[in-house]
């Protein structure tokens, strides 16, 4: 163990109430995958126009969306309190975007505040599941008319991938599904179908992901029937099914079972929100306790933080749990400012490829920060919800993985320049 870590690990033990810090030299942890979900807090629905009671109803209606994907569960929408965070909802926006289309069906496209949302949520005794979740790879044959098919990324069936993917967007759920070769074989078919973990498994090796889901959907006696078994994260057991009257309702009712699942493992109680926010921030490249003594005094400068604390350290990559007042933007624009914190590039990737499917491409879109109401330029009203979702991955091993399904926020990733390459910054 390094000088390094010998500090932070005393450190941290004569903390009173910090943290445990994993210590990741040696012997590591298997790989886990988990994503960031872009777009939790954001909700795009239909409004009849633009007045003001008009659009008071489109922020209640988005709100109804983001709670449920941020509370776990769609049970939050019957909570005693709720109704007047509903009325209320315009005091939770970020930013609004009125969308008219030229058929005339026009949208409302709208951000709300992750951490004034988390708080609306605790406010109501309601949990809060963050927006680091596990990424489920689903291998889902489909059998209909006597034939059987299997579910890839591929072209075809399009309409089981679309409506697998507008399901896992309403819930914020990640959701992965094979690659289309696997498509024509039939007996990775018959193992999904006879639920045989084994072979399915192997087929899954070179894909990343947190859990395995082997699904198999039929019609029978005029209804629709999906079973499931789950392969890892303690998510094994028996097979689980729901039936519905339509496809659609079947995906959607199955997709519901799963993020309850996970929320109900996850999401933390509204005692825990705390009423001030904490982020994780990872540090590459400290690789010193000097590194490390500057890098926390100048988070600590920030205006918006209140503390920072050590929580991990492997190698040169240092995890700090920083404490913040008002929304994660202005935490994060705070930093921006100084050089010495260089993002690490994490482009946004859809696990599933919305915009691959014909018409679901995002529109094109102008900012309108709230309570203004500028019509002047609207932009073409189109599929809005589909440019709301990506996921950002997050390779780490398990117990990163678990530090990170326990955050509300996404972890934030930088790695430390001591000598800032561009302008010189202020000692601190």
């Amino acid at each position: 163990m390094s000088l390094f870590g010998q500090y932070l690990v005393q450190m941290c033990r004569a903390a009173a109430g910090a943290a445990v810090l994993f210590f990741g030299i040696g012997v590591l942890a298997a790989p886990a995958f988990s994503v960031t979900v872009s777009g939790l807090y954001g909700a795009v629905v239909p409004v009849e126009g633009a007045s003001a009671s008009e659009l008071e109803k489109g922020y209640a209606d988005g709100l109804r969306k983001v709670l449920v994907r941020v509370s776990g569960s769609r049970d939050v929408l019957t909570k005693e309190g709720v109704d007047a965070l509903l009325a209320d909802a315009e005091s939770l926006l970020l930013s609004y975007q009125y969308l008219r289309g030229d058929d005339g069906e026009n949208r409302l496209k709208m951000t709300f505040g992750p951490v004034g949302v988390n708080r609306a949520l605790a406010s109501i005794e309601a949990p809060v599941w963050g927006a680091n979740r596990p990424l489920t790879l689903a291998w889902i044959a489909v059998e209909d008319r006597g034939t059987r098919t299997l579910v890839t990324r591929g072209e075809e069936p399009e309409f089981w991938r679309s409506a697998l993917l507008a399901a896992a967007e309403e819930r914020g759920l990640p959701v992965a599904l094979p690659e289309s070769r696997f498509a024509g074989d039939r007996e990775l078919l018959s193992d999904i179908w006879g639920q045989f973990v084994n072979r399915v498994r192997t087929a899954s090796g070179p894909t990343d992901y947190d859990a395995l889901a082997l699904v198999r959907i039929r019609r029978t006696a005029g209804q629709w029937r999906a079973g499931w078994v789950f392969d890892g994260m303690s998510m094994d057991g028996g097979e689980q099914s729901v039936t519905a009257d339509s496809p659609e309702a079947l995906v959607q009712a199955m997709v519901d079972r799963w993020a309850d699942r996970y929320a109900s493992r996850y999401a933390v109680s509204a005692g825990e929100v705390g009423e001030l926010p904490q982020v994780d921030i990872v540090l590459q490249g400290v690789a010193s306790i000097a590194d490390y003594g500057m890098a926390s005094r100048v988070l600590e400068g920030f205006t918006p933080i209140r503390s920072v604390g050590a929580v991990r350290v492997k190698g040169e990559q240092l995890t700090l749990r920083v404490t913040f007042s008002g929304e994660l933007d202005q935490l994060t624009e705070y930093i921006a400012l100084d050089p010495r914190f260089v993002p690490l590039d994490r482009e946004p990737e859809p696990v599933l490829d919305r915009e691959s499917l014909p018409g679901q491409g995002p529109a094109e879109q102008t900012d309108v920060e709230p309570p203004a109401q500028d019509e002047s330029a609207p932009a073409p009203a189109g599929e809005g919800e589909a440019s709301l979702f990506s996921y950002q991955p997050i390779p780490m091993d398990d117990e990163q993985a678990e530090l990170a399904f326990e955050s509300l926020y996404q972890v934030l990733y930088y790695r430390w320049q001591p000598q800032p390459a561009i302008g010189n910054a202020p000692s601190r």
